[in-house]
């Protein structure tokens, strides 16, 4: 149709292209309701109690074997006992995790002291991002040296140690897979979480640590590695001494557990040792809970493209399925799709969110609590972190939010199974000992995702507890406990200790 002004009667040929243009709607093949409704049939169908017990059995059978073979799970530390609350003194202690470096001076009082027993006196958090995790060679031990020397150097005591001719001695919670072979030394088995100093595998991280130091000219003597979940467990212990297991959900997933030394395969243990000096009847494990469950949790195509696009793929199946640093990225797969097929954000994704992992679990989770009309918050949140000629409308946002609250469901539910199964294994093989004179067994629980993410630990724990009574087999409640700063705490607690060990006890009077 032509169009004519009534003022003039001329032709407008370029308004009337402009006008058809403005008028035709893209057309995508599905409909956004269908495409939700997969997304919540692909990620619940297997959340059901009785499908979650089934999930937990199925975990167990995979602890059990890997107990007697695998040699990157289940790895028996040097630590047979666990602290006795008499261990005191100031040391340091790092947390070395997948997103952040912590710093801390920490003072332990004992568990008798009518002060705090268990204190971080001083602390520096530092970021470790993409820059820092593609770091070459040593470059990244480097970096962790000079932000040591940066915090020893703002406390008086502590730059007063370091010119004496005794080292300051050191403990570090190490957050990536080791095999240890002293309280004070491991081989790096790997890193994963995008990390890219690849010639660090295999060395010793002891060696590593204390060169990086010696070149930033710090007096320091690493006495205790280990990991964060074991560190969870020490710290914990420290001041309830009932503690036997502890979980860390943050950026990764790993678990800890004091486990008898004999329902370790022999082989596990190497050609190490046992100290004479100390009961060696249980040791603390290791778990590597991440690099469990591949053949166990149910999968969908978002995971598979996130896993086939991951610099390790398949290297942590547990861990890209739960953990904070992959819910964003499951999520931001299914709107990638969603813009494509659907027409969210009326076909045009936002420049930014076309970035991997560019959207954060921080994002998620204020997105998941959005309760105002029409989702107002999250509309805002949204615009202020991925700017678009197209910002999202309320029905976007809906989706978005529905998208978001499946995936976290689906991480807590798997979460939940895996600690029935620990659990699980914990009362089935410490032949009662343990758990004859408790009413329930607590873990400690460390991380920004169980911590902070709204409402995880509590229906995280609803959820345990519908497990524990439909198995009706006689185990313990089992209850999740926060435990802040376990891992730097720990640390300090396994310097301690180490410190307490090398001691020659008192001489008879």
């Amino acid at each position: 149709m032509l169009i004519v002004t009534p003022s003039s009667g001329h032709l407008h040929l370029g308004s009337m292209k402009s006008s058809l243009v403005d008028d035709v709607q893209p057309i995508f093949p599905r409909k956004m309701d269908d495409l939700l409704l997969e997304v919540q049939n692909l990620f619940e169908r297997q959340l059901p109690v009785d499908a979650l017990l089934a999930l937990s059995k199925k975990l167990q059978a995979e602890l059990k074997e890997r107990l007697q073979s695998s040699p990157q799970c289940m790895l028996p530390s040097h630590n047979y006992t666990l602290p006795d609350g008499r261990e005191k003194g100031t040391y340091l202690a790092l947390e070395v995790g997948g997103s952040t470096l912590r710093v801390a001076l920490v003072d332990l009082s004992g568990r008798s002291s009518t002060e705090k027993s268990l204190r971080i006196r001083r602390i520096v958090t530092s970021t470790i991002d993409q820059r820092v995790r593609d770091f070459q060679g040593l470059a990244f031990f480097d970096w962790i040296a000079m932000r040591i020397g940066e915090m020893l150097a703002a406390d008086r005591e502590a730059s007063d140690y370091m010119r004496l001719k005794e080292p300051l001695p050191m403990g570090i919670a190490w957050s990536f897979p080791i095999d240890q072979t002293s309280i004070r030394s491991g081989n790096i088995i790997g890193m994963g979480k995008g990390f890219h100093c690849s010639t660090s595998k295999g060395a010793d991280l002891g060696d590593i640590i204390e060169q990086a130091c010696q070149r930033a000219n710090l007096n320091i003597r690493l006495d205790a590695i280990v990991n964060d979940s074991s560190a969870a467990v020490l710290s914990r212990a420290y001041v309830e001494p009932t503690t036997r297991l502890a979980v860390i959900l943050g950026t990764g997933i790993n678990a800890a557990i004091h486990l008898p030394t004999a329902s370790l395969h022999r082989s596990k243990f190497g050609a190490r040792t046992f100290p004479s000096e100390v009961d060696t009847s249980h040791v603390l494990v290791n778990t590597e809970l991440s690099m469990f469950g591949k053949e166990v949790f149910p999968t969908t195509r978002w995971d598979e493209l996130l896993n086939a696009r991951h610099i390790m793929p398949n290297y942590q199946p547990m861990e890209y399925l739960l953990a904070g640093g992959y819910l964003g990225e499951v999520v931001r797969q299914i709107l990638v799709e969603a813009t494509e097929t659907v027409g969210l954000f009326n076909g045009t994704l936002p420049p930014t969110l076309s970035r991997p992992y560019s959207l954060d679990t921080h994002t998620l989770a204020s997105i998941e609590i959005d309760t105002y009309p029409a989702l107002s918050l999250s509309c805002q949140i949204f615009r202020d972190r991925f700017p678009s000629s197209t910002p999202p409308t309320p029905v976007d946002m809906h989706f978005v939010r529905q998208v978001i609250l499946s995936v976290s469901h689906r991480s807590q539910s798997y979460f939940t199974a895996a600690i029935h199964a620990l659990s699980s294994i914990l009362q089935s093989t410490d032949e009662g000992d343990l758990t004859r004179d408790l009413d329930h067994i607590s873990i400690g629980c460390d991380g920004s995702v169980i911590n902070k993410y709204p409402g995880y630990m509590s229906r995280s724990q609803e959820l345990l507890d519908q497990l524990v009574a439909m198995e009706a087999n006689g185990h313990k409640r089992v209850v999740l406990e926060s435990a802040g700063e376990s891992a730097v705490l720990g640390a300090g607690v396994a310097a301690g200790m180490a410190a307490a060990a090398s001691t020659p006890p008192p001489s008879p009077s």
